[in-house]
């Protein structure tokens, strides 16, 4: 039989049919991890500073829901808060109010470390003195970030002073958990970011040589395979954590490098969502612990 020739007009449409629908689809996905509301928390010249919220269904302002502060990674360098827009949902969807935050880097405003953690400390305290319009518990406030923004996010938490000036610090910039995805956690030469802190302040700004007593619960996820940033730095946070009686985690993924905690959405190329939906599980189960989430709550 002969074979029969294929209408160009309808493989034309059956073409056009289907890119619409991927695309329509890729709409669909960028909505669903669009924030909600943006908001600026810190001014400083031309430069403004925004925070990305994430809101769940029915919130309202009268509300007084745990809230969750990401901070992007980048090596202090680049970065964008999209990096935890599908976290950020994530929390949304499970009744926490979720942001994610911009912050001073060095390709953009050619600042280093130090601002940025200014920029972290300027962010949580924002959400702090803002809680009651934000419809926030200011007692529940939760840093979390990747890398770089892991560090920014850890030092929050643990490193005294570095405030912005003419910031009101009777409200505190402390947060009141964290969750720290393959995060800087020493600046010596002993783990990352010498280069960029300078050796004449390589401890100021490193984590693991300012824990003491009465730092927040933490939960560390980190891969062991981690070529940018050391797993021992992770373990010698924690170890030094429990030593001064805190409560702090570790959540390892064995032969994970790094990086491996992000979403779908943020890196397109990642088709096995695995590794990240068993790190928000480690997260869930960490926020549980702390009376921040419900489990046994359906995803809204």
């Amino acid at each position: 039989m002969p074979r029969q020739r294929q209408n160009p007009r309808s493989l034309t449409t059956a073409i056009l049919v289907a890119l619409s629908i991927l695309c329509c689809h890729a709409q669909a996905k960028e909505h669903r991890f669009s924030p909600d509301q943006t908001l600026t928390y810190k001014s400083l010249g031309k430069t403004e500073l925004k925070l990305d919220v994430f809101k769940p269904k029915n919130h309202q302002l009268s509300d007084s829901r745990p809230a969750i502060v990401f901070f992007f990674g980048g090596g202090w360098t680049g970065g964008s808060p999209r990096q935890f827009y599908q976290q950020a949902r994530h929390y949304a969807d499970r009744g926490m109010v979720a942001l994610a935050a911009d912050y001073r880097v060095k390709s953009r405003q050619q600042t280093t470390p130090f601002e940025s953690v200014k920029d972290g400390k300027s962010a949580i305290r924002w959400v702090r003195q803002h809680a009651a319009e934000l419809g926030i518990d200011p007692y529940r406030i939760v840093a979390s970030g990747g890398s770089a923004g892991g560090h920014v996010a850890a030092c929050t938490g643990v490193i005294q002073g570095l405030d912005e000036q003419g910031e009101d610090l009777s409200i505190s910039s402390v947060p009141n958990a964290m969750i720290l995805f393959n995060p800087v956690l020493d600046t010596t030469a002993k783990g990352y970011g010498l280069s960029k802190v300078g050796k004449a302040r390589q401890t100021d700004i490193s984590p693991c040589h300012h824990v003491r007593a009465g730092i927040v619960p933490t939960l560390v996820l980190h891969g062991t395979a981690d070529t940018a940033v050391p797993f021992e730095n992770a373990t010698r946070f924690v170890q030094l954590m429990k030593k001064a009686g805190n409560n702090g985690r570790l959540a390892a993924f064995t032969d994970k490098g790094h990086g491996f905690f992000n979403a779908p959405f943020f890196r397109p190329k990642i088709k096995d969502a695995s590794i990240y939906e068993r790190a928000m599980k480690e997260c869930d189960t960490f926020l549980s612990s702390l009376g921040y989430l419900d489990l046994n709550a359906e995803a809204k």
